[in-house]
């Protein structure tokens, strides 16, 4: 058997706005309603459950291996939203994106806080 992670659980204020925003930004299939959760599927079969929650949230990283031209489209987006954005995870460089491994990374943040990352190539080239 080949384990595979199959999803994870986001925690969000408003669960409608944090799946819509994961839509919109990475061009994610509608999200549908399960339980007491709104599930974002991903190209590789994980899905992202967005879950409501209330009090203080824990931010969380979710890193997303893109292609060349899906990073150029999401990046446009979180451009075209005025989102600030960093080249590092310590958010030390503000306004950049980062070039590690011969790739393009960039890390920006969904309306809870949750730090998000797109990059073109794996960690160790």
């Amino acid at each position: 058997m080949t384990v595979k992670l199959n999803h994870t659980i986001v925690s969000a204020h408003d669960p409608r706005a944090t799946a819509d925003f994961l839509v919109e930004v990475f061009g994610f299939p509608p999200a549908v309603p399960f339980g007491p959760f709104l599930c974002v599927e991903t190209a590789n079969e994980v899905s992202l459950d967005v879950m409501a929650v209330t009090g203080e949230i824990t931010s969380q990283h979710y890193a997303f291996l893109v292609s060349d031209a899906e990073f150029d489209e999401i990046f446009g987006r979180v451009r075209e939203r005025g989102l600030p954005y960093w080249a590092d995870p310590f958010s030390r460089q503000p306004g950049e994106i980062n070039t590690n491994d011969g790739g393009r990374g960039v890390y920006f943040e969904d309306p809870n806080g949750h730090r998000l990352e797109i990059i073109t190539v794996p960690y160790g080239g």
